[in-house]
C-alpha cells in the first residue's frame, strides 16, 4: 500500500467512527415552526408571533380597545422584546392608551393533527396586563391563558 492510501484509509475510517460517536438527535420542530397567528383574550382578537434567529420573537397583539377614548377600535401592540429558548417564550409589548402586556410561558404541541387545523400548536401560560390611570398611576392584573394557533393555511 502506497503511502497515500493508507492516509486515505485512516481519513476514511477515522471520519466514519466520529460519525459513530456523534449519532444523530430526535428531530424536534424547528422554532420557526412557532411562527403564526394564536387566539388572543377575546374572539376576533389575536396575537402574531414571529420566530426569528437565535430565538429571537417579533410580533404584535392585535386587540379591541376597552377605554372610553378607543372602545371597540382595533389596537395593534408590537412586541417590545420577545424570545424563546427551547418551548420557553417571552414578550413584553409596546404601551398602547395606557395599556401593556408581559407573557411568560410555554409554546407547545397541541390537539391539532396537522398545521392546517386550528390549536396545531398551544401558547400556555401567565399574561401580565398592566394599565397607566389618569394620574398615572399603574395597576396589574395576572390571567393564566391559553392561545391556540389559527390554522396556517389562512
Amino acid at each position: 500500500m502506497k503511502l497515500a492510501e493508507i492516509l486515505a484509509l485512516i481519513l476514511l475510517t477515522s471520519s466514519s467512527l466520529g460519525a459513530r460517536q456523534n449519532p444523530p438527535q430526535n428531530s424536534t420542530p424547528a422554532s420557526a415552526d412557532y411562527s403564526g397567528m394564536y387566539s388572543f383574550l377575546q374572539e376576533g382578537e389575536f396575537v402574531q408571533i414571529t420566530v426569528e434567529d437565535a430565538g429571537r420573537v417579533t410580533g404584535f397583539v392585535s386587540r379591541y380597545g376597552d377605554s372610553e377614548s378607543d372602545r371597540g377600535a382595533f389596537l395593534d401592540q408590537f412586541f417590545k422584546q420577545g424570545k424563546l429558548d427551547g418551548t420557553k417564550l417571552t414578550f413584553t409589548t409596546d404601551t398602547v392608551h395606557g395599556v401593556w402586556y408581559e407573557f411568560t410561558g410555554t409554546i407547545d404541541r397541541g390537539p391539532g393533527k396537522t398545521p392546517a387545523d386550528e390549536a396545531y400548536y398551544i401558547v400556555k401560560g401567565t399574561l401580565k396586563e398592566y394599565r397607566t390611570d389618569a394620574n398615572k398611576k399603574v395597576t396589574s392584573t395576572s390571567h393564566e391563558v391559553q392561545f391556540k394557533s389559527f390554522p396556517h393555511d389562512m
